[in-house]
């Protein structure tokens, strides 16, 4: 299955020190490389963006920009936005409160039928009210 990956892996691949990982997020990183591998990880240029700011360093800055040019941004349209805004809506109607990006992300996902890959635990909250597919670490 394809994976939308979210920001919150992509930094732990490209961000952070790889000797610093817990099991988790090496597992993750590991994942995100099969995918990689496999043509199935996906990125849209939100959560590029998200990604290269913040970043102090410019010698890091434009190393991770270089890396993430292998990777084109998801085209977008109208119609992901107005899922996103739809889902935006869904969801705070149940109490669940969302992020732009992250609503943006449910949406493309939910509209190509893809699986998003997050460590950040609200997806969980998110697909308790979107028919949002996650996607799960493989087992060893």
């Amino acid at each position: 299955m394809i994976a939308l990956v979210d920001t919150s892996i992509w930094s732990l691949a490209l961000r952070r020190n790889q000797e610093d990982l817990n099991s988790f997020e090496r597992a993750s990183v590991h994942a995100l490389h099969e995918l990689v591998t496999a043509g199935k990880a996906r990125i849209i240029g939100p959560v590029r963006q998200e990604l290269l700011s913040g970043i102090s360093q410019p010698a890091k800055f434009e190393k991770i920009r270089i890396a993430l040019q292998a990777f084109l941004d998801e085209p977008l349209n109208t119609l992901d936005y107005e899922e996103a805004a739809r889902a935006n809506n869904q969801c705070r109607a149940k109490g669940v409160s969302v992020t732009a990006v992250d609503i943006l992300l449910c949406a493309v996902a939910v509209r190509r039928e893809w699986a998003v890959f997050a460590a950040d635990p609200d997806f969980q909250h998110y697909r308790r009210v979107l028919p949002l597919a996650l996607y799960a670490l493989p087992s060893r």
